[in-house]
């Protein structure tokens, strides 16, 4: 099974468990655990608040995704909880 890193805490798990964040690279839009069919930059977070809000504040999300991410996204990752 794959593992992935989160950005909010840095734990290593199984990619399964995590909620994925991908910058879809055709449509240059962000989207929320798309299928394997999304192609691009991709960042992945475990499914707990606190690691959605560090992310958010650290803008650890815009840095690894390199685009700009609105503050709406939070509300729809924190929703996938």
């Amino acid at each position: 099974m794959p593992e992935r890193k989160c950005i909010g805490c840095g734990k290593i798990k199984n990619r399964d468990e995590m909620i994925k964040v991908t910058k879809d690279y055709k449509a240059n839009t962000l989207v929320v655990n798309g299928d394997s069919s999304t192609f691009g930059r991709s960042a992945y977070l475990c499914y707990n608040k606190s690691c959605v809000e560090n992310a958010f504040k650290k803008k650890y999300l815009q840095k690894v995704l390199k685009t700009p991410v609105p503050e709406e996204l939070k509300g729809k990752i924190i929703n996938e909880l």
